[in-house]
């Protein structure tokens, strides 16, 4: 049995059997349930052995515990954000676990600590972010954000809304004081506030920023773990999507012309340094056309398994909607998904929804015709962009072996790019001029795993010290 979360496919089996082979736990099982804001997270349900009786009665020992054994054991997204403790394991009348039976984690199923309430301004704004994006009645002073259950794309929303509110703060502040009484020691009330959707990774270095941009998801959450790992003197910037006009469907020209400026606010001169993972180091190229254009320097580029087909497929916005949210549903079986295929290829984004509705692909369509939207009209700038040959080296760090499991992909043209350590890159630029670079993993695990992550981090931070031109 799979689940999917956050992108990422678990066997629950695989973390019970690690969970029983920690002393205190004599039975044990792991579900995906959502919590309170409808986020889909881990639960571990656990019977003690005997030695873990103990007076730890509302849990929370035994939660830090049992997280802490994980930890040391299974990448990140597999360890559970509750644990619940339980006399015996509910059984249906043919002897099978009845998942229905399970309770649902309360507070004291989280590796909690001693309740003492926020003290102060920026306690009590930052405990308030945390009650609302971790779905939890109260947070105390002495709380651990990531024990809680908060994870790295909730971190770049933590941060976010933080900024939105004026408390200046990082991502390198989170990850080095998690606990919210720390965390808010480090945190400057900012009343000029921040340059909008900019996430600040890292503040601090003597050398130039790195600039890292978005997915095709236009998600960055991948940077704060990737930059926990790495060693640079450097500081870190996480750069937004501009937004999407829909009645002007954006070039990926224009999209980076929107964000140069973003970029320059924050580093009025050059020489720049970019970085992107998957399609967004496509876009990280395009600024790098834009700055050169402008007779601004590129010092670096760090291409993150980034492909270049010889001939982009020509697909609909319903298509790109179909691979980037239909695709992935765990819940979604093969029938289903392949009825919306066929769907897909005659109509709108509206029209595959009111369809996925239909055949219960989908509950509502709450908001995702905005999100649908936003994906396609990227891709579809992707797909136009005739990529140029400029006066740059690029680093490309490839995934060293083939991505699997996927129910369907965008196009054939892709295949023979993904197999080559060029990533398609030598048709644009000379090879001499590509650093290709090997990462243990797949196109989504080179990232996810955290063995890998920390060899990418490593690999990363050694061609940023050997950037040794930069004035």
């Amino acid at each position: 049995e799979q689940v999917k979360i956050r992108g990422f496919r678990i066997e629950p089996g695989e973390i019970a059997a690690r969970l029983c082979e920690n002393a205190l736990v004599r039975e044990a099982v792991v579900v995906a349930q959502e919590d309170r804001t409808g986020d889909k997270h881990l639960v571990a349900y656990v019977v003690c052995a005997p030695e873990a009786e103990s007076d730890d009665e509302d849990g929370s020992a035994l939660a830090a515990s049992l997280r802490a054994h994980l930890g040391s054991l299974l990448p990140d997204y597999m360890v559970p954000s509750a644990f619940m403790k339980l006399a015996a394991l509910p059984l249906t009348a043919n002897g099978k676990l009845d998942r229905k039976a399970l309770p649902v984690p309360d507070d004291a199923a989280y590796a909690r600590r001693a309740y003492e309430a926020p003290q102060g301004e920026v306690e009590t704004t930052l405990a308030a972010i945390w009650q609302e994006l971790l779905g939890l009645e109260r947070v105390g002073r002495h709380d651990n954000f990531f024990e809680l259950g908060g994870h790295s794309l909730m971190a770049v929303q933590l941060l976010s809304r933080a900024f939105d509110l004026g408390l200046k703060l990082n991502a390198a502040n989170l990850f080095q004081a998690p606990v919210l009484k720390e965390l808010a020691s480090k945190v400057q009330l900012d009343h000029l506030r921040h340059i909008p959707g900019v996430l600040p990774v890292r503040t601090t270095g003597s050398r130039s920023p790195l600039f890292f941009v978005p997915t095709g998801y236009g998600d960055y959450s991948y940077v704060l773990p990737l930059v926990k790992d790495m060693e640079i003197d450097c500081p870190v910037y996480a750069l937004p999507w501009p937004s999407f006009n829909q009645n002007d469907p954006p070039t990926l020209e224009g999209i980076a012309a929107q964000v140069a400026p973003v970029i320059k606010k924050i580093q009025p001169q050059g020489p720049y340094r970019l970085a992107g993972y998957s399609s967004g180091a496509i876009l990280a190229y395009a600024i790098a056309q834009h700055l050169l254009s402008v007779d601004d320097a590129v010092q670096f580029m760090a291409l993150i398994d980034a492909s270049l087909p010889a001939t982009p497929p020509s697909i609909s916005d319903a298509q790109i909607a179909l691979e980037m949210i239909f695709e992935p549903l765990e819940t979604l079986d093969d029938e289903r998904f392949y009825f919306l295929e066929r769907v897909a290829k005659d109509c709108s984004i509206t029209e595959l929804l009111q369809k996925a509705e239909e055949i219960g692909a989908i509950a509502e369509d709450h908001g995702l015709y905005d999100t649908a939207s936003m994906y396609a009209q990227f891709h579809q700038a992707l797909q136009s962009y005739n990529v140029p040959a400029l006066p740059v080296e690029v680093h490309q760090f490839y995934a060293s072996e083939p991505s699997m499991g996927r129910r369907v992909r965008v196009g054939d043209s892709m295949a023979a790019e993904e197999t080559s350590p060029m990533r398609g890159w030598d048709r644009v630029l000379d090879v001499a001029a590509i650093h290709a670079v090997p990462v243990p993993g797949d196109h989504v695990t080179l990232m996810s795993d955290r063995k890998n992550r920390r060899v990418l981090a490593f690999l990363l931070s050694m061609a940023l010290a050997a950037d040794v031109n930069e004035p």
